[in-house]
């Protein structure tokens, strides 16, 4: 069969069993996410394996190291993975849920009840444990998946696929629910973006070249962001302890993601204070710095920003730095520079952080706390499928709310239309 073929005949078999995956009861699907994390355990030394040869490859292939350990597998990061299918099962099923009931004059019911999407396809680069846990919040949310991976993890994804889609043999969930594109060709992507009879949503998960090459070339709706240019404004009456460890947090804890903090906005009236201890507890952990006019002229021997710092995703040990006056300031340039992904206020003014919560137009927006926890596990939604800078149909962390839609419920009793 021709690549186009394959591709076509996967997604039609994910549709009809997106049709049986919408009938099972919360137990049987808790079942299989369970069946499917005992195979990851009892399969760690071949994935270990498959995982090695991705690896080799990446490292003679020169990739940076921060991208090699996150195609990392070993005995912890697949019990991580395993766990995290357990929290998945552990949590409340999204479909059947009844958002909203009406009763009219005329005697008719109306609910309007929670189901699934049909068929989600994920398109990601790198981490592998994207495969396990996308498969088992589509699952979960009654969806059928169809999973393509990136060229750089295909050994340990195949092998992952392999041991997830026997797990669900014996379990009520039909195992064509699981579907996995083994070429890593573009032109698979291409095939698969065109199938909007067969599949419902696609959501990509990568660098910006991919997202944007997804969003460009699909007939299926896409949830996406292209970058996370993530800020934290230190403001004027900010606790300028907790302040510094909260942007050393979000800056070097894992500077390669897309919820790290790339821009750090200071109020001119602390700027002093603040930044000479900041920026050297910084520079200490090997972040270049890289200021406008007003932090460049305080401390000598920063790089000084240009247009493009104030828009880039970094995903390294690099930082803009910026002085501005007062909280609109700092919220015009967030919604002017920023990607709508996550941004943070430091203070203790109530009415600043309201202003704060109000103006900045993004997904997720903190007060007092790192942007580094925009991730579904952290927001206790068991994993995600992605983050969405999207406004439809959702937004940030995408669990397992996200993967559904609704439909509306009608009961009468013989009623006609006059």
């Amino acid at each position: 069969m021709s690549l186009k073929s394959v591709i076509i005949d996967q997604a039609r078999k994910a549709r009809e069993a997106a049709l049986k995956l919408a009938l099972l009861s919360s137990k049987d699907k808790n079942s299989a996410l369970k069946a499917m994390a005992s195979a990851l355990i009892k399969s760690r030394a071949g994935i270990i394996r498959e995982n090695a040869r991705d690896i080799k490859a990446a490292s003679q292939a020169g990739l940076p190291q921060a991208m090699i350990d996150r195609l990392l597998l070993n005995e912890a990061r697949i019990g991580q993975m395993a766990d995290g299918i357990l929290d998945i099962a552990a949590l409340p099923d999204p479909v059947g849920q009844l958002l909203e009931v009406r009763k009219r004059p005329n005697g008719l019911r109306i609910e309007k009840v929670c189901v699934p999407l049909g068929v989600v396809a994920i398109i990601y680069e790198s981490r592998p444990n994207v495969t396990s846990d996308c498969a088992a919040l589509c699952l979960k949310s009654g969806n059928a998946a169809v999973l393509k991976g990136g060229k750089e993890a295909i050994y340990s994804n195949r092998e992952i696929y392999k041991v997830l889609r026997s797990a669900l043999t014996d379990t009520p969930v039909p195992i064509e629910a699981l579907q996995f594109i083994g070429s890593v060709e573009r032109a698979a992507v291409c095939e698969l973006l065109k199938l909007d009879q067969q599949v419902d949503l696609v959501v990509p998960r990568g660098g910006e070249g991919l997202i944007r090459f997804v969003a460009e070339n699909s007939t299926i709706p896409v949830v996406k962001h292209y970058k996370g240019v993530c800020h934290i404004y230190v403001a004027e009456k900010a606790d300028l302890s907790m302040a510094a460890d909260i942007c050393f947090n979000a800056k070097v804890q894992r500077p390669g993601v897309c919820n790290a903090m790339e821009k750090m906005l200071v109020d001119e009236k602390i700027a002093e204070k603040f930044l000479p201890g900041m920026i050297a507890r910084f520079q200490s952990a090997g972040v270049e710095i890289r200021g406008d006019e007003h932090v460049c002229r305080m401390i000598k021997g920063l790089k000084k920003a240009v247009a493009r710092d104030w828009q880039e995703e970094y995903l390294d040990l690099v930082l803009a730095v910026k002085v501005v006056r007062g909280v609109e300031e700092a919220i015009d340039h967030i919604n002017t520079f920023g990607s709508r992904h996550s941004d943070a206020i430091v203070t203790r003014d109530r009415r600043q952080a309201e202003a704060f919560l109000k103006g900045v137009d993004s997904a997720c927006v903190y007060v007092n706390a790192s942007t580094r926890f925009t991730d579904g596990n952290e927001f206790g939604l068991g994993a995600e499928v992605g983050i969405s800078t999207d406004k439809l149909h959702v937004r940030g962390p995408m669990g397992l709310a996200g993967l559904t839609t609704y439909k509306y419920q009608v009961y009468g009793s013989g009623q006609i239309r006059v």
